[in-house]
């Protein structure tokens, strides 16, 4: 059996190398909470049923650290070192051989080739567990899955911390902008690193190593603007053509671009819902980054309190919502299903769960501590609608998620604190 942990850093090696080193066993960093994360109970269950698990997910997710604690009995091998890809690249069958009775390997992503010789051993010996791998997400990798793994893998993500996760560590932030701002990199949380710093660091790294390689990116700065303007565009419905004439480059780019961000699990597109509805819906998706310390970090905010006072503080806590009940939904196993909505005639949600063809959930994000009297009214009246154009279909339950700490119900509405966002089931089991 095959775990496969995805997400981060993009390299490949161009050819077979002529030379290959035995690897030592390198035990590198394991975080002490790990087995802590919501994803492990989805994980093991596909463990005990499959041949291969995929996971995909960004950078520094604690991808590794989350495999290596929930499958600690296994050897480890990484290979990140050259020579590990030399081992690989040069003598696939060996390298099996020699972890015939399992193994972690981390950083896959280098050696696709070793999953065609994989494919062989796992149909040889389709036991469960015996196998645990992690890597990188990349256009050519998917494929090399697709096509060597194909029929033999459930596929999974693990994104950056949920809030319950985050509250999990000692040090932690109590307030909502030190939330916001902090984002949610287990890094932050676990070693101590400054956000700031981290996220400085983060973007460095991204920029100069997985863009470059992704799509050879030759004007760096022209990439860097557009990922600022990306942060700036937060919240907002998409506009390619504005984007793209913004950093200086054609919508044609930008749209490459933006599928790098995408790929990179930085930023994800809300679609419009438009399922069975008779008015007429603005169709443009709504563009969130997915980790709002990120986007704090290129928005140019370096402290909470100046987020506080910052224009664009609701959109910051908008696609803090969006990326919480996302993350909430795939590290339960499942597909997003998300979707934002604003009718032309200027009723709106800003997010909406789907349950198959229906709507479930219609929410509303407000940074505001205080409850106002006219948030409720708009979501309720667009959650009768939504109820009359899916004849026979429960009505959707309007939510507002606020920078409050008290909790209400008003007129079939949920009125819930930012801090009890993962309290409440956003996976609709009825």
């Amino acid at each position: 059996m095959v775990v496969l942990l995805i997400g981060g850093a993009l390299d490949f090696p161009s050819g077979p190398h002529a030379s290959c080193t035995k690897p030592k066993l390198n035990l590198g960093f394991v975080s002490t909470v790990a087995v802590l994360r919501n994803l492990s109970k989805i994980l093991k269950k596909s463990a005990e049923s499959y041949p291969v698990v995929t996971v995909t997910g960004p950078r520094q997710a604690g991808k590794t650290t989350l495999c290596r604690q929930l499958f600690g009995a296994h050897a480890y091998l990484s290979f990140e070192p050259l020579d590990s890809r030399d081992y690989a690249c040069s003598d696939p069958r060996a390298l099996l051989r020699e972890y015939a009775d399992g193994a972690v390997f981390d950083e896959v992503q280098h050696v696709p080739e070793l999953l065609t010789y994989l494919q062989a051993e796992v149909d040889e010996r389709p036991e469960p567990g015996r196998f645990v791998l992690t890597g990188s997400q990349h256009f050519g990798l998917s494929a090399a899955i697709s096509q060597s793994l194909a029929g033999r893998t459930a596929v999974h993500e693990l994104f950056p911390l949920t809030f319950d996760e985050v509250a999990r560590f000692e040090e932690r932030p109590s307030d909502l902008l030190t939330t916001l701002w902090s984002g949610a990199y287990p890094a932050v949380f676990d070693r101590g690193i400054p956000p700031e710093r981290w996220f400085a660091d983060y973007v460095a790294t991204y920029v100069q190593r997985d863009v470059r390689q992704l799509l050879a990116v030759s004007d760096l700065q022209a990439f860097s603007t557009f990922l600022k303007l990306c942060a700036g565009h937060s919240g907002q419905e998409l506009n390619l053509t504005k984007l793209g004439a913004a950093a200086g480059v054609t919508q044609q780019t930008a749209k490459a671009w933006l599928s790098v961000l995408e790929t990179s699990y930085l930023v994800i597109r809300l679609p419009a819902w438009h399922a069975n509805l008779k008015k007429r819906l603005v169709k443009t998706p709504k563009l969130h980054m997915l980790d709002t310390g990120l986007l704090c970090h290129l928005l140019g905010i370096r402290s909470p309190d100046e987020l506080r006072h910052h224009p664009q503080r609701g959109a910051v806590f908008e696609s803090w919502v969006v990326s919480e009940v996302h993350k909430a939904r795939v590290h339960a196993g499942l597909s997003p299903d998300l979707f934002h909505l604003r009718q032309a005639r200027g009723l709106e949600a800003d997010l909406l769960v789907a349950k198959g063809a229906r709507p479930a959930i219609v929410a509303d994000a407000k940074s505001g501590a205080t409850i106002a009297s006219d948030w409720l009214p708009p979501l309720a009246t667009l959650a009768g609608e939504l109820s009359a154009a899916h004849k026979g279909a429960p009505e959707p339950q309007p939510r507002i998620i606020y920078g409050g700490n008290r909790k209400q119900v008003r007129d079939k509405s949920e009125v819930i604190p930012w801090h009890e966002i993962q309290q409440v089931p956003w996976v609709i089991t009825e």
